[in-house]
């Protein structure tokens, strides 16, 4: 559990990011719950254009300390609200591409993880009738997609269960798995806690 031995940075666009969580997974694996959220470097981002602000903070912070993992909680919401209609597409993906270029650079240049969260939204052939399936797609298009190195769809399915299938990666089989959301954190989906 030493977690890479270096600290995680989480930029949060939505305001949903809990520190009572992370206590209750530390108590899970005996951890303590104060080092546990010393080591996690918190930010909000208000719009698309501090979102990227964040990313130069990122690694000015990389430099002075190890950092392992950079979270971003989710990465096209703030562009969904800042860039609206398809008049503004052009620029918001070009905005878009540029953060994902600049994560990039980041986990090459400190070797960290990064994992960003994305919407999804209704398909619209999902829209042509009763027999449609609910099928939904990835915010962000072609830059989110190739932007990615391993694509997950999380899905909710019965209670506090959740699906998790390999949507697109270039060295896993396409695969799912079921799992829960329990209070101590993620675990097998017949564990009740």
């Amino acid at each position: 559990m030493g977690g890479g031995e270096g600290k995680c940075l989480y930029i949060d666009t939505e305001g949903t990011f809990r520190p009572v969580r992370l206590l209750a997974v530390a108590e899970r694996y005996g951890l303590n719950g104060e080092e546990v959220l010393d080591n996690v470097a918190y930010a909000r981002a208000y719009n698309a254009d501090h979102q990227n602000a964040l990313l130069t903070n990122a690694s000015a912070l990389m430099s002075e300390s190890r950092f392992c993992l950079l979270i971003v909680d989710s990465c096209t919401a703030l562009y969904r609200t800042d860039f609206s209609g398809r008049g503004e597409l052009a620029s918001r993906q070009t905005h878009l591409g540029k953060f994902l270029r600049t994560l990039q650079r980041l986990a090459d240049e400190y070797g960290i993880a990064v994992v960003v969260t994305n919407q999804v939204m209704s398909s619209p052939d999902a829209a042509a009738g009763p027999y449609a399936g609910n099928e939904k797609k990835p915010i962000g298009g072609n830059i989110m997609a190739h932007a990615s190195t391993t694509r997950l769809q999380l899905k909710k399915s019965r209670g506090n269960t959740r699906s998790c299938k390999i949507y697109d990666s270039p060295c896993l089989p396409e695969m799912e798995t079921h799992f829960a959301i329990l209070a101590s954190g993620i675990g097998d989906p017949e564990e009740e806690v």
